[in-house]
């Protein structure tokens, strides 16, 4: 029979379907519509044995995941079934066990029971190798959807072919202490065009920053933290979110033999204004100690960093919402690293409106040097913050003319090395790639003076005798502060 009216019109002028108010809800569906995803599929955090899918469904009823070898799914191979619950805003993650390392496979989605109808063809992802092996990690920040619904950098990604992709927070606009403002604004994102087909190939991990944890600015004062971490659990399948007796959304991951340690930097910050000695933190005790116990246990020849904010200093800005005003912390992360002789740390973050390549010379404390890339935005407006900001050692020149995205290539063989690069919304490469190797990450070895462009050397040089770091000592105040942050 045809129906044209509302839901509530149905059931109220119904006589042939007695009973129809107290069928289950997948019955109901399966009347007055039919089962599929409404966002997604999205894949999750990676295993040598085995994939993850996130999608959310256009109801409470059973998802089921299944894998094959080929496309046609003549054997199916792992399966998992999981109940869309409307108190999760009916995401899932699920999850197919017993697969093989480094191997593509075939997914699709049944919504109870039934193929989605308009999602008719599978998707392919791939498993994590199972030890040491080349890879590309693509990474990114501030992804403001208000401002740009096109969002042309996802091309330049998908013809990157990472390997995994990395949020950094900033991920969502939300600005607000309601988390179904929160819950729409990520399902607006994953609509996006040009970033579907990333999302349903390649593994998608995340950490937040301010905009997408509560308002700009926002720290672990919060009293909507709580909602906001419901609903980022909700939206992203990561492998882990905090530990057990400790809540927030950092998390290990490990790919290729390399430790990629993903940090949060809102649920326990203190304020910015407090006063920067031992007592401040951006991590929290718990996550610190986490990090700290990662890091030593780590057999990794390269560890990784993973910051929502930048972890230089920002010597010529008062204030700010970086790692440079959370010192004390920092450098006792970094004193640890040299104390107990913990080599191949690199760090990357976002945040900053502008690509970034800087170093913290730790090698004049009897450490090494300690390089952080910085890519953002992803889909946001690009500031001049550079006119504001002279961080310890910058590598390479601001990058403030496009959005972009970052790089970091990992050749494991038997002379392992990373390369970190930035590319600009054409693709292009808009530095000279920086190339570190496990030698160049080991206490007592100093590299920056190297690595660096020369003329960041030359205006490192011109600020450090007092005059303006691009050789113009701006006005105080100057520029102002953006509407965008």
């Amino acid at each position: 029979m045809r129906f044209h009216g509302s839901r509530r019109q149905f059931l109220a002028g119904t006589t042939s379907l007695a009973g129809v108010s107290l069928w289950p809800a997948a019955g109901l569906a399966a009347v007055l519509g039919y089962p599929r995803a409404l966002q997604g599929p999205m894949v999750g955090a990676p295993g040598p044995g085995h994939v993850t899918v996130w999608v959310r469904a256009s109801g409470a009823f059973d998802v089921t995941l299944e894998v094959a070898a080929e496309r046609t799914f003549a054997k199916v191979i792992a399966t998992q079934t999981v109940r869309a619950r409307s108190e999760d805003d009916c995401c899932v993650t699920l999850r197919a066990d017993g697969l093989k390392p480094a191997t593509t496979y075939w997914y699709r989605l049944k919504f109870d029971g039934q193929l989605d109808r308009e999602q008719p063809f599978p998707y392919r992802t791939r498993t994590a190798p199972a030890g040491r092996a080349d890879f590309r990690i693509a990474f990114g920040s501030c992804c403001r959807i208000q401002f740009d619904g096109e969002q042309p950098i996802w091309s330049v990604v998908q013809a990157l072919e990472p390997d995994m992709f990395f949020w950094l927070g900033d991920n969502i606009y939300g600005d607000s202490d309601e988390p179904a403002a929160l819950a729409e604004l990520y399902g607006r994102q994953r609509l996006v065009r040009r970033l579907e087909p990333l999302l349903r190939g390649t593994p998608q991990l995340a950490i937040w920053d301010d905009h997408d944890f509560g308002y700009n600015g926002s720290d672990g004062t919060s009293p909507y933290k709580d909602g906001s971490l419901n609903v980022f659990r909700h939206y992203w399948p990561n492998p882990s979110f905090g530990q057990a007796d400790s809540k927030g959304v950092y998390f290990k991951q490990s790919y290729g033999g390399v430790d990629f340690f993903f940090l949060d930097g809102r649920y326990y910050r203190d304020p910015t204004e407090n006063r920067d000695d031992a007592s401040k933190t951006m991590l929290g005790a718990a996550q610190k100690a986490w990090l700290k116990a990662g890091l030593l246990e780590s057999k990794a020849i390269f560890k990784v960093l993973v910051s929502g904010t930048g972890w230089s200093t920002a010597e010529n800005e008062k204030g700010g919402d970086s790692w440079g005003v959370f010192m004390t912390e920092r450098n006792e992360i970094f004193d640890f690293v040299r104390d107990r002789n913990i080599g191949g740390v690199v760090c990357i973050s976002g945040d900053s409106h502008m690509g970034e390549l800087n170093c913290i010379p730790r090698s004049a404390h009897g450490g090494y040097d300690i390089y952080d890339l910085c890519s953002s935005p992803l889909a946001q407006m690009p500031a001049t913050k550079n006119l504001r900001q002279m961080p310890e050692v910058r590598i390479r020149d601001t990058w403030n003319r496009s959005v972009n995205v970052g790089v970091l290539d990992f050749q494991m063989g038997d002379k392992p090395s990373l390369t970190m690069t930035l590319h600009d919304v054409s693709g292009a490469r808009v530095w000279e790639p920086l190339v570190l190797t496990p030698a160049d990450l080991t206490n007592g070895k100093r590299t920056w003076d190297v690595k660096a462009d020369p003329g960041e050397l030359k205006r490192l040089e011109r600020f450090r005798k007092g005059g303006g770091y691009y050789g113009t000592d701006m006005p105080e105040g100057w520029p102002e502060k953006p509407y965008y942050q």
